[in-house]
């Protein structure tokens, strides 16, 4: 991945003062930007057939991004290097990513970030999938949702040939100083899901979903070629000493190695700072990076910095054999010796009294 540069400058922002150029950029996603630049005689050839050579994309938030549309375009480009200069045949970004992570704070405003794509084809939606379509890619893409007076974080998986798979619901909702998405988000409603896609089966976590063993597993059962998780976490803004990247990373190692499945996760890296109405500092979160990799043992084979690159992109790149895979997974007995009759107590919240 790209070497690593000097700190960059924090990415600062009023809730109400995005939501405004979030709203100008949403009209410009209506108007179905064209796309250029998608031949390239110099593109490396495409991952073997079983193969599939996905992309975790991490994207730095500093003071050189104006605006909503500065996320979207970082993020276009993003994909469009995935593909043409690595042969990516999916690409996964980090949650949230047309925009700061807004959560850090309570404010109605924010309720403006939210998609809705079943009103029209003219949505945020509809242009990735016309980009999966252009580039031949797989791309889960992660948005803030609204269903009628619903709100949820979630994950839209687009094929490669722009068919929308359909979505995933963040299950496990946060809340704590500066990851506030209880007041944002509704616990998702579907369910852990696997997407069959055509580069392989994909299971998709978001975040916090990451930290329970019991999401991995479902999604394993469920035939997961690999499972990835759109990620934004970093400081405490109560307590900056503390740093859960080495713990973030182990926790989901363990999936993989429990599972036997790979694991990809995205996360974002750099300061974003939350301003008041008088422009002043109110909070800081310093994204810490370390997007990586594992293999089906859980040994991280790629993995970014936690400081910002030249181009503030990391983009890593590692090939998943998926016969290979499944054929080592079965060997193990993992699966075949489960005894699922004895794991009720998964279903009580106090190990004693099961759930109504």
């Amino acid at each position: 991945h790209d070497t690593m540069a000097e700190e960059a400058a924090p990415f600062a922002f009023h809730p109400g003062k995005f939501a405004s150029s979030y709203r100008e950029s949403r009209e410009s996603f209506q108007k179905n930007v064209p796309l250029n630049d998608v031949i390239d005689v110099n593109r490396p050839a495409p991952a073997p057939k079983g193969t599939i050579r996905v992309a975790a994309v991490q994207l730095e938030s500093s003071s050189k991004y104006e605006g909503a549309n500065s996320f979207r375009e970082r993020a276009i480009e993003a994909i469009k290097v995935a593909v043409m200069e690595h042969s990516a045949n999916l690409v996964l970004l980090q949650e949230l990513f047309l925009g700061p992570y807004f959560c850090q704070s309570q404010d109605a405003t924010n309720f403006e970030l939210a998609e809705c794509w079943d009103d029209d084809d003219d949505n945020v939606v509809s242009f990735f999938q016309e980009l999966a379509k252009t580039y031949n890619v797989v791309l889960p893409i992660s948005l803030f949702e609204r269903k009628n007076n619903a709100y949820y974080n979630s994950v839209v998986v687009i094929d490669s040939d722009g068919t929308n798979l359909g979505t995933y619901r963040k299950s496990h909702i946060p809340d704590g100083t500066g990851y506030q998405e209880k007041f944002y988000f509704s616990p998702g409603d579907t369910g852990f899901k696997v997407f069959q896609t055509n580069v392989g089966t994909i299971g998709v976590g978001i975040c916090w979903d990451q930290w329970f063993p019991e999401a991995a597993r479902s999604m394993a059962l469920l035939g997961a070629d690999v499972i990835l998780y759109p990620t934004a976490i970093g400081s405490e803004p109560q307590d900056p000493t503390l740093d859960s990247a080495d713990h973030w990373q182990r926790v989901m190692q363990g999936h993989a190695a429990a599972n036997m499945v790979p694991v990809v996760a995205s996360n974002r890296v750099g300061t974003e700072v939350l301003l008041d109405d008088s422009g002043q500092e109110r909070q800081r979160i310093t994204f810490y990076g370390r997007s990586f990799i594992t293999n089906e043992t859980g040994l991280i084979v790629k993995e970014a910095g936690k400081g910002g690159s030249p181009n503030g992109r990391d983009i890593l790149v590692s090939d998943i054999i998926t016969g290979e895979n499944r054929a080592t997974r079965a060997a193990w007995g993992l699966f075949r010796d489960r005894r699922p009759e004895l794991y009720g107590i998964l279903q009580t919240k106090d190990g004693s009294t099961h759930m109504r």
